[in-house]
């Protein structure tokens, strides 16, 4: 093997095809000889899709259970960055380098209003001049996706509450990606939350640009010792 395996976290209203696999990251990985662990997040493309947003709370849970037994890289993308550091944070010895994209200040803040916005989206009810709410019900009407599944996720209730604190045992390598026209931004609150972090600001970039951009590519797989 060249490295320990790469586990791929996608972000919310798309899958592990659609984010990872359509855009080259399978076949990238896999020609440098890394083994790929393909997980869909719970509500999501191959994964179960509970209607109750309790059932939601085992998100987390639900993927420390399909990680292999030994170390693994990690990359993450929005939804799936966050719950790349509550894993971190649970169990840090699973993880041996981190990259997450697609995260910043927005996991210090609760966007009540937000999180309304993106179910209704979800639901078919989209503000028609709400260019996010917009994207998020295209998503949603994607084949294989499940709204109310989706609008279940969108709705958990408690979760993480990040801080320094709560981040302290994630002392491994952490890349941070983010675009600089990415509205999860800007990156410091979570640079300066973890031990060991770097970051990489895309240039040009939003949010849902970013699985795809080749600077978040090269970065990324830099970082992994993955070329």
């Amino acid at each position: 093997m060249a490295g320990p395996p790469v586990v791929l976290l996608h972000g919310f209203a798309t899958t592990f095809d659609s984010t990872w696999r359509h855009n080259g990251w399978v076949d990238l990985l896999t020609e440098v000889g890394r083994e790929v662990v393909e997980i869909d997040l719970l509500g999501h493309g191959n994964a179960p899709k509970p209607h109750d947003p309790a059932a939601y709370a085992e998100l987390e849970t639900r993927v420390l259970e399909e990680l292999p037994d030994e170390a693994v890289d990690i990359i993450g993308f929005s939804m799936g960055a966050r719950t790349t550091l509550v894993c971190a944070a649970r169990a840090p010895q699973r993880f041996r380098k981190i990259v997450v994209a697609g995260v910043g200040a927005n996991l210090f803040s609760r966007e009540h209003d937000r999180g309304t916005r993106i179910r209704d989206a979800v639901l078919g009810r989209a503000d028609p001049d709400d260019r996010e709410a917009l994207y998020f019900s295209r998503l949603a009407e994607a084949e294989g996706m499940d709204r109310l599944a989706l609008a279940a996720c969108i709705s958990r209730t408690g979760g993480a509450e990040f801080s320094a604190q709560y981040l302290s045992p994630v002392t491994h390598p952490v890349l941070v990606c983010l675009g600089d026209r990415d509205f999860a931004g800007p990156p410091d609150p979570l640079v300066d939350a973890l031990a060991n972090a770097t970051l990489k600001v895309l240039r040009g970039v939003d949010h849902f640009a970013t699985p795809k951009d080749f600077g978040f590519m090269d970065a990324a797989l830099r970082f992994i010792d993955a070329v």
